[in-house]
């Protein structure tokens, strides 16, 4: 994890505004299951009415109301209303005093409310005596609905006993009732005497003449509006969110490809060979992709998860439900599936970058190769490589994909079974008075909150390991120091002359057990030919590749115009070395900007004169677009020859002091390669030219032929002293030219 989040440092203030907006978002996410539970609660059980004082009240029920209030009670009841003709309005509006004063006047209201529909049947318990018939039949009847001890509900017949109780003995009748009315409280829950008391404060409204269904319709509306704004501006938020995260990801990707190229491009070829070209492909492409995904998720949801959960938290806590240890045991499952399924996974997942880079390295071998495998009938053969490569592959993400497919359906059944679980217990609390179905439905919406947020975790833990790493891959390739570095010594150098001196070189590649070179020292000499000749594996290409630092030499030194190069700021030494590889590589884009490629600055002339002296104006000048002709990628649109000598070109292009020509004449004919050396001779001869060959006729008119034999050197001289003095150049010389061309005697022995 603290590899993918040190990538977030750059864009820190893009990272706080993203957790600002998710903030936004999460407090509106969070706000609409309360607009929702305000809405079934407020809005449709208890038509718009939020309180237990009536917003208006005419004098008669105003008066009841405060008779059967203590005198503390009415020092809070009388301020809050003032007269208006002949009711009574109330004028206090701020919703903390009304919630407090719903809390402190609940009893006296549910006393009057129950005494203005009390059974008849129980009136002689209440008054404490006999009524005389005919007593009640002067007080105002009502029917109301009730269940019975049995469950079913039966009708009731009530009166309005508000005037016997007054009448009678009234402070003992009140004290008997008001007692009834606390235990009752007790018994029925908060929320149910609440609802009742606004059952009271809506009939209230009603009597006074206020339009209750107005009301009503007005509460839903402006409801229904603030719920839109919310979403409104929750959606906005996301969509910023998600912009601003996109950002940052896109940013993570660009700012990671180009520190792995620059790393890469620094990289001798001991680091390049460590690694492998397909590595570095995959992980400069496939294994950034997966993180700057991963990054994106990342923003967005796990920092919105912790957000929304917290947030959950604090509301389900809010709500007063004693169901907390529901939410904790749903929470507790889901992360003993998603430990459980990780550990099953992870070891997959570090598996599976290795297998995309077989995939990758096999792929590219068999493009490349493809005439190859044609020529020799080897198409069925490679299928089944790849094949192998890609069944390995396949078989391991379908083992990660099938462990997380059980992810989504073991999430999907705890959330439904979290669900049920609520509103079976909830059903006991709305049962004793202590909730509302508005605030059931709230919880379950909370607590899916909760549960979702660590849901989003749970599906990060998919992506995160394989994230994690490809970006320990990347940090691999980053954090890995080229063996080839300017030391802190080195200088700004500028080579005038040319003179290269190897002196008892020795190298070794990395990890062998012998050396390649050992004991080498020759001088190169401007205005003059060095020539490497030798059997195959002999360390000619190694010798020569020594010279720009492609390797560093693991002993002795290399010297020109007499500093070391290790000495010598890299960009000074290779600005003045003109190389030609052994294997002509191009790049895509047209003739001329691959001749200019070393020297931006070429004239035309300049480029057109390279061109000519590499034999490249006869097939350049043949194209119908000359030198903007296009190059395909790696050069495939022109032949092994004409890519060659576009190298050549290339070099001469760049005007150096010292040439290195790696057997890049091989891909020549005869002709074109005696008529390049001579053209070559003529035009770099106050240059170095080194120039490693297999074929005698290349270099038998050098000024100085070294042999190698087995990294070492077995002969150093012109061709014909070689002939005499050195047993290995004869014999490679006997084996590509007649007696005759060699000037030998019957004796073996060189005439003349």
């Amino acid at each position: 994890m603290g590899k993918i989040f040190k990538n977030f440092v750059p864009y820190w203030k893009s990272v706080l505004l993203i957790v600002l907006l998710l903030t936004v978002q999460a407090m509106c996410d969070l706000a609409l299951p309360q607009y929702t539970s305000d809405i079934i609660d407020t809005g449709i059980q208890n038509c718009g009415v939020s309180h237990i004082l009536p917003e208006k009240i005419t004098k008669y029920e105003y008066d009841c109301a405060a008779a059967f209030m203590t005198d503390s009670e009415k020092q809070k009841f009388e301020p809050a209303y003032e007269a208006d003709g002949s009711s009574y309005k109330l004028v206090i509006t701020d919703e903390k005093i009304l919630e407090k004063l719903d809390s402190e006047l609940i009893v006296p209201v549910m006393l009057n409310y129950q005494a203005s529909k009390f059974p008849t049947e129980s009136i002689e318990s209440m008054v404490g005596s006999k009524l005389p018939s005919g007593a009640l039949d002067s007080l105002k009847h009502t029917k109301i609905k009730e269940e019975n001890a049995d469950g079913d509900v039966v009708e009731v017949d009530c009166v309005d006993a508000r005037p016997l109780v007054l009448n009678a003995n009234r402070e003992q009748i009140i004290s008997k009732m008001r007692e009834m009315t606390e235990k009752q409280l007790k018994a029925m829950g908060s929320d149910t005497m609440r609802s009742s008391g606004i059952a009271y404060a809506v009939e209230m409204d009603r009597l006074a003449g206020v339009d209750v269904d107005g009301k009503q319709t007005a509460y839903l509306w402006m409801s229904g509006l603030k719920m839109l704004l919310v979403a409104m501006l929750l959606t906005a938020a996301a969509i910023f969110a998600g912009f601003f995260a996109a950002r940052v990801g896109s940013g993570v990707g660009m700012t990671l490809r180009g520190r792995v190229f620059r790393k890469v491009i620094g990289f001798s070829n001991t680091e390049i060979d460590k690694f492998s070209t397909a590595s570095l492909i995959t992980r400069t492409t496939n294994d950034i992709q997966q993180i700057q995904m991963v990054s994106v998720i990342l923003l967005r949801m796990v920092l919105y998860a912790p957000i929304i959960g917290i947030g959950g938290v604090i509301k389900v806590i809010n709500t007063g439900a004693s169901m907390w240890w529901v939410i904790a045991l749903a929470v507790a499952a889901i992360v003993v599936v998603v430990l459980t399924l990780t550990g099953i996974a992870m070891p997959k997942f570090k598996l599976m970058q290795k297998l995309v880079d077989r995939v990758n390295l096999v792929s590219r071998e068999i493009l490349t190769g493809i005439p190859v495998i044609r020529a020799f009938g080897r198409e069925q053969r490679e299928e089944e490589r790849f094949d192998e490569a890609n069944t390995a592959l396949t078989k391991t993400t379908l083992f990660t994909n099938r462990v997380m497919t059980f992810m989504m359906p073991i999430m999907t059944v705890l959330m439904n079974m979290v669900s049920v679980l609520i509103v079976w217990v909830a059903s006991g609390h709305i049962k004793d008075g202590n909730m509302q179905v508005g605030e059931m439905t709230a919880f379950i919406t909370y607590a899916m909150q909760i549960i979702i947020s660590f849901l989003m975790l749970t599906i990060m833990s998919i992506m995160l390991p394989r994230a994690a790493v490809a970006a320990g891959r990347i940090d691999e390739v980053v954090n890995t120091e080229s063996s080839v570095t300017d030391s802190p010594d080195s200088v700004e150098f500028d080579i005038n002359d040319g003179v290269v001196e190897f002196k008892d070189v020795s190298f070794r590649y990395p990890g062998a057990e012998e050396d390649v070179l050992s004991g080498i020292s020759f001088t190169a000499r401007p205005g003059s030919t060095t020539a490497v000749i030798g059997s195959t594996g002999s360390g000619k290409s190694t010798l020569v590749n020594l010279i720009p630092r492609l390797y560093d030499v693991t002993a002795g030194e290399i010297v020109i115009d007499g500093r070391d190069i290790r000495k010598i700021k890299m960009k000074s030494l290779r600005d003045k070395i003109g190389y030609v590889p052994q294997k002509g590589i191009l790049f895509s884009g047209t003739i001329e900007s691959n001749l200019k490629f070393g020297n931006k600055n070429a004239t035309d002339a300049e480029m057109v004169n390279a061109a000519s002296i590499a034999q490249a104006t006869e097939f350049i000048d043949e194209k119908p677009n000359g030198y903007d002709s296009e190059i395909a990628q790696g050069g495939t649109n022109v032949s092994g020859g004409q890519k060659q000598r576009l190298s050549i070109a290339r070099a001469i292009a760049k005007n150096p002091k010292i040439y290195i020509f790696d057997d890049s004449f091989s891909a020549l004919d005869m002709k074109t390669d005696k008529m390049l050396r001579a053209a070559l001779k003529d035009e770099v001869g106050d240059s170095t030219v080194v120039i490693v060959a297999q074929r005698i006729s290349t270099i038998m008119d050098a000024e100085q032929i070294i042999v190698l034999d087995e990294g070492r050197i077995a002969g150093i001289g012109t061709h014909r002293e070689l002939l005499k003095n050195c047993a290995a150049y004869l014999e490679i010389a006997r084996s590509q030219l007649s007696e005759s061309e060699l000037n030998l005697g019957e004796d073996g022995e060189l005439n003349g």
